[in-house]
């Protein structure tokens, strides 16, 4: 094999693009159907599928799953003087989106196995301003629902599903997005369904809906359109991108059967590899394995040597997400002190990367990458 071809670059993702996306966002620039606020049949179309295949009644497009947080936020009406519960390992997108109603974030510890918020440690947290949970279903997989669900009714919260990293995983026979109040999810270039930037917040309660789809649109008013009651926002997704969603909904199995055969070629190739900790699947649950996460054992070289020797042969990969305790900003905002100390998220954040995971990775490249790390990690 060429060196060039040998050596050519694996990225961590890549969207998988086919001819009806391009079809669909040709059919928007020709009959001028663009930003969806007008004009936009495509953007109604994505809203429906989407929420269908979160198995809920409601779906509300938004720019980006970052601002499908905040609107989700600030529809339930939460702001100063409250807190949201939020697992200190995940995108600080989901911590953010608390800070902007100016709510505060509390940072809960992680699970070592799953690396999933441990909802054991919820009712540390708990107190007379505790108003919502954010389970993030990270990597792929879901968050354990069922303690969570019960200490959420036992304490009269919200639940604001962040199901950025896992749209068509399941728990226990229910889709992610449907199991809380809101659910939210990411249509960003590296998700499994992509409009290039995007997200959606999804929900079974009408009022939520009819609230967020007020509120993302700064606040028009159906009476007196330019009269405005609220604190509002432009958090419209446009007609271009919402066709683009629509043509990746109609490979929306297809793309996540992808994802889970990538994982199972990875897991078959790697899980004799002694120490090395790889993405779990937990009974009751489906992982679509957005990343193919793993963490090393400490017999293996540190994770920055492991990173620097797959980029030199060609593979590239991502560490895991900043623990949100341990993050500048919100030191410096003081939400968090510097003596606050989540142990296993510290200790999982130290040693987790993920590997390349585009669905249109070939068993080739998965062999090249599995036999690059095994020998990485031995020598």
């Amino acid at each position: 094999m060429p060196n060039a071809l040998k050596n050519k670059l694996i990225r961590v993702a890549e969207p998988y693009i086919g001819k009806e996306e391009i079809s669909h966002v040709n059919d928007c620039l020709k009959r001028g159907m663009i930003s969806g606020f007008i004009s936009g049949d495509y953007l109604e179309e994505f809203e429906n599928l989407v929420s269908k295949s979160c198995g809920v009644k409601y779906g509300v497009a938004t720019t980006s799953g970052t601002t499908a947080l905040a609107l989700s936020v600030a529809t339930l009406g939460l702001g100063p003087g409250d807190e949201v519960l939020v697992p200190t390992l995940t995108n600080i997108a989901s911590a953010f989106a608390v800070v902007y109603t100016g709510a505060k974030p509390v940072f809960v510890d992680s699970e070592p196995v799953t690396w999933n918020l441990d909802p054991e440690k919820l009712h540390r947290h708990i107190n007379r301003k505790t108003k919502a949970i954010m389970p993030v279903h990270l990597y792929g997989h879901p968050v354990d629902m069922a303690p969570v669900i019960k200490i959420a009714k036992k304490h009269n919260l919200k639940i604001i599903e962040d199901a950025a990293e896992a749209h068509g995983a399941e728990y226990h026979g229910k889709k992610i997005g449907s199991l809380g109040h809101i659910g939210c999810l990411s249509f960003f270039s590296n998700k499994i369904v992509t409009t290039g930037e995007g997200g959606m917040l999804v929900t079974n309660d009408r009022k939520i809906a009819e609230r967020a789809r007020f509120l993302k649109n700064l606040g028009y008013s159906n009476r007196e359109k330019f009269l405005h009651t609220d604190l509002a926002f432009n958090y419209r997704l446009t007609n271009l991108q919402a066709a683009l969603g629509v043509a990746q909904m109609s490979r929306f199995k297809k793309t996540i059967e992808m994802k889970r055969k990538v994982a199972q070629l990875y897991t078959q190739r790697l899980r004799q590899v002694k120490g090395l900790q790889l993405p779990p699947e937990l009974p009751g649950s489906k992982n679509v394995y957005w990343m193919y996460a793993l963490v090393l054992g400490k017999q293996h070289p540190n994770r920055q040597t492991v990173r620097e020797k797959l980029i030199k042969a060609g593979v590239e990969t991502r560490n895991f997400f900043y623990p949100m305790h341990l993050q500048p900003a919100f030191r410096s905002m003081k939400i968090v002190s510097k003596s606050y100390r989540l142990p296993v998220a510290e200790s999982v954040a130290k040693r987790g990367l993920y590997l390349p995971s585009s669905p249109k990775l070939t068993e080739t490249q998965i062999d090249r990458i599995s036999k690059t790390l095994i020998k990485i990690l031995k020598d």
